[in-house]
């Protein structure tokens, strides 16, 4: 039987928790936001939007109880990442959202063990790619959420930029009745402009004119990744591999952009071309 506890933490007290918990779990990256923040965007975000969020994504569409959007954010790993499209970050792609979809359970459970009810979304809420050629819309935006609690802010690519990681990052969400103190809106415009998203899109997906950010062509993504789902090396990924954006660079040796101009040494590309013959069609 459930024991629940028959009092409640401080909101202070309980965030001080669910982060303590997050570092047991090797999450690096969470933020909070109140579902105010859908309704009433806040002045301080780094990009202005012509169409905000429609409300029917909203958090309390989704669950009228809650008061509080806690993300989290699970690294995808550069040189991995290089590989793609590959057999190998198709496979890192498949256990960060495995890793993120029993990190916010197991965060959920804690939550409903205080007390606060609470739940855990998805990392992604539709079925598979052929879904998305029909209708190319989860039912929450996860990226909005890590926008709204501060985690990051939007690049040309039309994915979620962090001072960490760049877009090389998955995110996903809990929804909480509790109220828990909100992370401000730190973060500035971290895209560069460099376009070097677009220019290496190999669908053109990715605009370069227009508003910040510009809404990316959704049906020829889509397409892209059906493609790459039949010959078993899904998503594409190279959006997120030529981005300059994160710290992860330095760590991984990984400033000079030029080794995904073809130049720069050979050893690279030797192995991203090794990895890619096998394992797929």
């Amino acid at each position: 039987m459930i024991k629940l506890i028959d009092y409640h933490m401080s909101s202070r007290v309980l965030k001080k928790e669910l982060l303590r918990k997050c570092e047991d779990l090797g999450i690096p990256l969470v933020g909070f936001a109140p579902v105010k923040r859908w309704e009433d965007p806040p002045k301080e975000l780094p990009h202005k939007f012509s169409e905000w969020i429609p409300k029917e994504f909203h958090p309390r569409s989704i669950y009228p109880e809650a008061a509080t959007v806690m993300i989290i954010g699970l690294p995808v790993q550069l040189p991995i990442v290089e590989t793609a499209p590959s057999i190998y970050y198709h496979e890192l792609y498949k256990t960060v959202n495995t890793m993120l979809d029993l990190k916010a359970y197991e965060l959920s459970v804690f939550l409903n063990m205080e007390s606060y009810p609470s739940i855990y979304l998805p990392r992604d809420g539709y079925a598979n790619i052929d879904v998305l050629l029909e209708n190319p819309f989860a039912f929450f935006s996860h990226k909005h959420a890590a926008y709204l609690a501060g985690l990051g802010s939007f690049g040309q690519n039309n994915l979620i930029l962090t001072r960490e990681y760049g877009p090389r990052i998955r995110f996903t969400s809990i929804f909480t009745s509790a109220s828990i103190k909100p992370d401000p809106i730190k973060v500035k415009d971290l895209c560069i402009r460099c376009l070097r998203c677009a220019s290496n899109c190999p669908v053109g997906a990715i605009k370069t004119k227009g508003e910040f950010p510009p809404p990316i062509d959704k049906k020829l993504c889509a397409m892209r990744s059906a493609k790459l789902w039949s010959k078993h090396k899904s998503p594409c990924g190279i959006c997120i591999k030529v981005c300059p954006v994160g710290e992860d660079r330095k760590l991984f040796n990984r400033t000079d952009m030029s080794i995904y101009d073809g130049k720069g040494p050979k050893k690279y590309r030797r192995a991203w071309s090794h990895v890619q013959k096998y394992g797929t069609l």
